[in-house]
């Protein structure tokens, strides 16, 4: 498939549907979509299964309401070069 991955992660937020999305590639048509529980959605890589965009939906209600943001991810951060 040839999908080249990013060094950093990207955060975009949609106003208008309330929607944060972490990416680490841009979203492509083949990855497939799981449903992760409590209104968030992995886009994952259909060969690896890794995760590689994140849908946090209600996002600005889901902070105003806890001030925390736990995913149900692990995560291995780096600096990136």
């Amino acid at each position: 498939m040839g999908i080249a991955m990013a060094e950093k992660l990207t955060f975009r937020y949609d106003r208008t549907g309330d929607i944060l999305y972490i990416d680490k590639c841009r979203p492509y048509a083949e990855q497939e979509s799981e449903d992760l529980g409590d209104d968030v959605v992995a886009r994952l890589n259909p060969t690896s299964s890794e995760v590689e965009n994140l849908e946090i939906l209600f996002f600005s209600k889901r902070l105003l309401s806890a001030n925390v943001l736990e995913l149900p991810i692990i995560a291995h951060l780096k600096l990136a070069s």
